[in-house]
């Protein structure tokens, strides 16, 4: 199994401060969709594990997620991608829950729902907790430098777990996983 998870805001669509609360505010990132589908088509499953605390703040309900997931799962098969499967942890962060990244429940829910290994696993995020979600349980922390990526790298660099891997974007990473020896988009 050729597993990777990818954190939603920030890695697939712009994030923001007073988060995303409806399917219009859900926007790709430049890149992004056709990373995913280059990814499926070389043959990785695709699932996303994210932290949606909005719904716990009452910003939106589970509803309004899934209208944006489906959104997301739309654009990314019109670009000839596909993602096998959406987690969310719906907590806030006082909550004390298993599922919220940093902690690695949904990691592991998805890792054994796929029958996958967390060492053959990469996840992609832009926050020190994406990152410590899968290095708790052995995989490969990837830092993209969209989304809250920069601001990670600027206040968080010595807190990176060991291994973590740092691209400017998902079709950076994607076409140097896939490719290495072609120059990355960002390159050009």
């Amino acid at each position: 199994m050729k597993l990777i998870i990818l954190d939603r805001d920030g890695v697939i669509n712009y994030d923001s401060d007073q988060f995303i609360k409806s399917p219009e505010e859900w926007q790709p990132i430049d890149g992004s969709l056709d990373a995913i589908a280059f990814l499926t088509q070389a043959g990785y499953t695709i699932a996303v594990a994210t932290n949606q605390s909005g719904i716990a703040r009452g910003y939106f309900n589970v509803q309004t997620l899934n209208e944006m997931h489906s959104k997301m799962h739309k654009l990314v098969r019109q670009a000839g991608g596909e993602i096998s499967g959406v987690w969310f942890c719906p907590h806030t962060a006082d909550s004390h829950c298993d599922c919220r990244k940093p902690k690695s429940g949904m990691i592991l829910d998805i890792l054994d729902r796929f029958q996958a290994q967390a060492a053959d696993t990469y996840l992609i995020g832009d926050s020190l907790r994406d990152l410590q979600a899968i290095a708790n349980v052995g995989g490969k922390p990837i830092l993209v430098r969209t989304g809250k990526g920069m601001k990670t790298l600027a206040k968080e660099s010595e807190h990176l777990p060991q291994g973590t891997q740092i691209f400017d974007s998902l079709l950076d990473f994607a076409v140097q996983l896939v490719r290495p020896n072609q120059p990355s988009p960002s390159a050009s």
